[in-house]
């Protein structure tokens, strides 16, 4: 049996897992992100999680080790720039890792690419040859898998979703450009238009499970926040579906947590705008491995290295100096 570690980095945690070749997480680790910590805070707290994941297994023998990390990253060197966690800009992450473990191949993605890697291998999109993954939550990412095979593009941030233009009119986008789909379905944003609306969360906090809990009581503009974010993403989903000839689109992140408030108007806005008919085939689905998804997407770059990994300027497992 080959096993493999699992590094999952974001700005809210830290999970380190042991993933054998059929996908399963045998021992696991999740540790706090010390988003506002020191670069070093950051480092020992992910050294921490591996440590206590490899005592858990026995330290088991290795056949590499996998990163998903939140970005942006300079890809495949692993130098990472995460936007929840201030400290770590041009980090390199993946030297830090193969540094700690200099006789294993190290390999490293963003953490939306891990995620769809991870669907595809043994998640929702298992079956399917062409895959979009996509995660709503804090921001819009994403991942998109081609006949089978993981699609890079030439700075590794091919299936970026978020920043596909949805609305050319409207807000600015963190990017720089305007109308992004981020801009508009990211969970802070809805909150935020819903505040720009009237909508007031009383003594609880201003974040979307306040925004979901007041929809689903029947909250006009609460119901109007998540039916404009599920529609931005109906529509950038058509689109893809048109430009990739798509199979299947799975959604993960936390707006999705919301159910039908955000996935019945995304569906809805989807058929309006995909007319062709290969374009309406392509179904949309949550994902199917949740919390793990990670951790089995980071170690997929070496335990399905032939479908997953293929960066350029690399030979073979090592890094071209």
């Amino acid at each position: 049996m080959t096993q493999v570690l699992g590094i999952d980095v974001g700005g809210t945690k830290m999970a380190v897992g042991i993933v054998d070749d059929s996908g399963e997480v045998t021992h696991s680790s999740i540790v706090p992100t010390p988003a506002q910590g020191t670069a070093d805070d950051m480092w020992q707290a992910l050294t921490s999680a591996c440590d206590q994941t490899l005592d858990k297994a026995g330290h088991p023998e290795l056949a590499g080790v996998g990163i998903g990390s939140a970005g942006p990253m300079v890809w495949p060197a692993g130098e990472v720039s995460p936007v929840n966690i201030p400290a770590w800009r041009g980090f390199p992450l993946r030297t830090q890792v193969q540094e700690k473990f200099p006789d294993l191949d190290v390999r490293i993605h963003n953490d939306a690419i891990a995620m769809t890697a991870a669907e595809h291998w043994v998640g929702a999109g298992r079956g399917y040859a062409n895959v979009l993954g996509m995660v709503v939550s804090t921001g819009v990412g994403g991942g998109l898998v081609a006949d089978n095979h993981l699609i890079n593009g030439g700075l590794g941030n091919a299936g970026h979703i978020g920043h596909i233009v949805v609305d050319p009119n409207g807000p600015e986008c963190r990017c720089g450009g305007r109308g992004c789909l981020e801009a508009i379905a990211r969970g802070p944003g809805t909150v935020q238009w819903a505040v720009n609306q009237g909508w007031l969360p009383g003594d609880r906090p201003a974040d979307g499970r306040s925004l979901a809990e007041d929809a689903n009581a029947g909250d006009e503009v609460a119901i109007a926040a998540f039916t404009r974010a599920g529609e931005a993403v109906g529509i950038a989903l058509a689109s893809c579906a048109a430009l990739l000839d798509l199979d299947i689109a799975i959604i993960g992140g936390g707006m999705v947590q919301s159910g039908d408030l955000l996935m019945v108007p995304m569906q809805e806005a989807f058929d309006r705008h995909a007319g062709l008919g290969f374009a309406r085939r392509m179904k949309i689905v949550t994902v199917g491995l949740e919390q793990e998804a990670g951790i089995v997407g980071a170690a997929s770059l070496v335990l399905q290295g032939e479908n997953y990994w293929s960066p350029p300027g690399e030979q073979g497992d090592r890094i071209i100096a």
